[in-house]
């Protein structure tokens, strides 16, 4: 009898499953992820990248996976990226059969066809127990006549594989509409089309990219995968645009850049944030020597392993939103320039839209600065 597949983690646990994805050993950071939907979005997030993706949901595939078909502006619709950027998925129940008018194939076929490993019949409840209680592990999903080694993908530059190695423009339908400088450190197709909904053009550049020279209006730093320190090219080029005044948002990824661009920290999280029901306390703004005070409870779609260090941030900065549920910082923002960034993902997809409004805050703000300069 051929040998069951097994997922192994680095403090020596094994469990076996039953294969649905290619037979393909694979090894990464084990993380798990809450939704109870959007596993089509989730799975092409390039943020994920190097990771292995235990999903808690216990029914995964029921709807199958729809055909790869695009926008007007060549976007993909149902998917994040061009590609599966998890490197293998766990599962407690996967079903083969599936139903949805858009379906074309099944959960299994496409992680084969993109040759990405997959374990179902997994404990993913006492699987997240663990992860929960001694926080992510290295981990491998190994078919016994494929041996492969422990991989900590954090310890990589990762940005220079899921980041565009060109400019790629996207024009709205308004000829003179402003236009965003969006770095790409593995940007989520949503953000981009969350800007050319509100009107703006969009200038994709490589997350390493000195884009000083370039003509844009406002800057939107993305999301991406693994330790924001390893941006050390970005994190200097942002810090540059400081200077320059124009607008900047920063979402994810693109958060703990800014924050390291201003002098702040970052640090790894215990096991992270990987769900769709996140709550985030938004703080009003603080005046006359007064703190902020609690605004409103939003519920946030979020994916990211480090987070901002409240202490190291400087005095003319302030904390625009926390976590709800362990205060972390989940947003800054400049007590007098527009700059700031939330941890948080406004465009969802999947998740909650309950701060899509964001993208219009940001935007009124870069047209604002069409007309104004704003001194550092």
């Amino acid at each position: 009898m051929p040998q069951k597949p097994i997922l192994e983690l680095e403090d020596g646990t094994i469990m076996s499953g039953i294969s649905f994805g290619a037979e393909s050993s694979m090894a990464g950071e084990v993380v798990f992820n809450t939704g109870m939907v959007g596993y089509t979005e989730t799975l092409t997030d390039p943020s994920y990248t190097g990771q292995i993706l235990v999903l808690t949901y216990p029914l995964i595939g029921n709807y199958g996976v729809p055909a790869m078909t695009r926008d007007k502006f060549d976007l993909p619709i149902s998917f994040e990226s061009e590609k599966i950027h998890i490197s293998g998925l766990i599962v407690s129940e996967y079903s083969a059969q599936y139903s949805h008018p858009t379906a074309v194939k099944s959960l299994g076929e496409w992680l084969k066809s993109e040759n990405i490993p997959a374990l179902s019949d997994v404990d993913t409840r006492a699987l997240t127990k663990k992860l929960r209680l001694n926080g992510s592990m290295l981990g491998k999903i190994q078919f016994g006549n494929q041996p492969i080694q422990f991989h900590d993908p954090n310890t990589t530059d990762l940005g220079s594989i899921v980041s565009c190695k060109e400019i790629v423009e996207y024009k709205c339908d308004i000829t003179d509409a402003p236009t965003i400088l969006l770095i790409d450190s593995g940007c989520k197709v949503n953000i981009i089309r969350s800007l050319l909904k509100r009107e703006m053009h969009v200038t994709k550049v490589p997350y390493d990219y000195y884009f000083m020279n370039l003509e844009f209006d406002g800057i939107l730093i993305s999301n991406g995968p693994g330790d924001p320190k390893k941006y050390t090219t970005t994190i200097r080029n942002v810090e540059r645009s400081l200077a320059v005044g124009k607008p900047i948002f920063g979402i994810c990824l693109g958060h703990q850049i800014l924050a390291q661009a201003i002098g702040a920290e970052t640090y790894k999280l215990k096991f992270g944030h990987r769900s769709h029901n996140q709550p985030c306390l938004e703080l009003t703004e603080s005046a006359n020597g007064r703190p902020a005070e609690f605004k409103r409870c939003v519920i946030t779609s979020q994916n990211h392993g480090y987070a901002v260090r409240e202490e190291r941030l400087p005095s003319d900065w302030e904390i625009w939103f926390k976590n709800g549920n362990d205060g972390t910082v989940e947003g800054i923002r400049h007590k007098t320039k527009p700059f700031s960034s939330v941890q948080f993902h406004p465009e969802a997809s999947p998740g909650p839209v309950d701060t899509a409004r964001l993208f219009d805050e940001f935007v009124t703000q870069v047209k604002q600065s069409e007309s104004k300069l704003y001194q550092v």
